[in-house]
């Protein structure tokens, strides 16, 4: 497929934008388009377990403008902050449009934000490591590029991964575990490093000291350029910005196990430890995460060339459709359990 196809991940901030502008009940068309009318396309839609040839993932790593498409979401993400933010500072607003508002700024910084940021934190480009901890701001999440890169990467799927749900644990009590569990893996992860490195807590190498000081900085900015408002909602789409992603996290390795080997280490990670979806929009509008098993097996690969394993196991459905069904615990127990391999029970 064209590589315009990733276009379509602009269509969430697009819609996203336009509802907050016609406030009103508009306001709540996003989490209409993103959790109903994205789902029935994917199931109309038919699966692509296609991968590429090693000339065709060469052709793709050299064409910069997969690069670009990240990038411009840097543009996305914070020009969609600064537009809300001036309609709510300037505007009257009933509390049920500020509700909308708040949700849907909320979806754009969790899709068009923690995501890409999610992809650009794995770069070996400092420039894109930096992208990506711009995109963490808004979401109040800049400890995620830490604890996801040291952290979640070397422990997932097992119980020392606060960001792997265990077997009949439900969404909501996931998001306490997730949330609160990789702030505090991250601060450890921090000080080990800094111990390793013999540096200082206030040394600019600690990352932890200076994402505090950039998430406090921001939310001071905040009140100071727009007003107790917007710094109410500011603080409240940035939850449901990372209340998406560690929904997303829910959705990736629910139930997923690796075997602890007599040595006491647990077996290397592979492609059987991330449920993996090929549903054609889902992989689209989130730049190939739901490739995820690829992404886990061998973290350093660029979006573009993601490959499925027939291997790993499959979501019945994409994405969004899944993030609905973990919102209703009974029906995503009743559909998940049943596929997940016996001897990860």
């Amino acid at each position: 497929m064209c590589i315009m196809k990733y276009l379509w991940a602009y269509s969430i901030p697009l819609v996203g934008i336009l509802c907050i502008f016609q406030q009103g009940f508009w306001s709540y068309f996003l989490i209409v388009f993103v959790f109903i009318f994205i789902p029935i396309l994917e199931y109309i839609l038919p699966l692509n377990h296609s991968n590429y040839s090693d000339e065709e993932k060469e052709k793709k790593l050299k064409n910069k403008l997969y690069d670009w498409l990240l990038y411009l979401n840097i543009l996305i993400v914070y020009g969609s902050l600064f537009f809300t933010f001036k309609i709510v500072q300037t505007t009257s607003l009933q509390l049920y449009e500020l509700i909308g508002i708040v949700l849907s700024l909320g979806i754009i910084l969790g899709s068009n934000g923690i995501n890409v940021a999610h992809e650009l934190g794995h770069r070996k480009i400092l420039f894109e490591r930096i992208l990506g901890k711009l995109l963490l701001v808004p979401s109040h999440y800049t400890h995620f590029f830490i604890e996801h890169n040291h952290g979640h990467h070397l422990d997932v799927s097992t119980p020392e991964d606060p960001s792997t749900a265990k077997y009949n644990q439900n969404l909501y009590s996931f998001w306490w575990q997730a949330v609160s569990g990789t702030y505090m893996k991250a601060w450890k992860i921090q000080k080990k490093i800094n111990e390793i490195n013999n540096t200082s807590f206030f040394s600019p190498k600690n990352d932890m000291f200076w994402f505090t000081i950039l998430q406090i900085t921001y939310l001071i900015s905040l009140y100071a350029f727009f007003g107790l408002k917007v710094l109410i909602v500011g603080i409240s789409a940035g939850i449901i910005g990372f209340l998406l992603l560690e929904t997303i996290n829910y959705i990736e390795h629910y139930g997923l196990k690796r075997k602890k080997l007599p040595s006491g280490r647990y077996e290397r990670v592979t492609e059987k430890h991330s449920w993996n979806s090929n549903h054609i929009l889902g992989r689209i509008i989130l730049y190939e995460l739901t490739r995820h098993s690829d992404h886990h097996y061998k973290s350093t690969k660029e979006y573009q060339i993601l490959e499925c394993h027939e291997e790993s196991p499959q979501l019945p459905y994409g994405y969004p459709t899944s993030m609905v069904l973990s919102f209703i615990p009974p029906l995503w127990f009743s559909i998940m359990n049943k596929r997940i391999p016996e001897e990860m029970k």
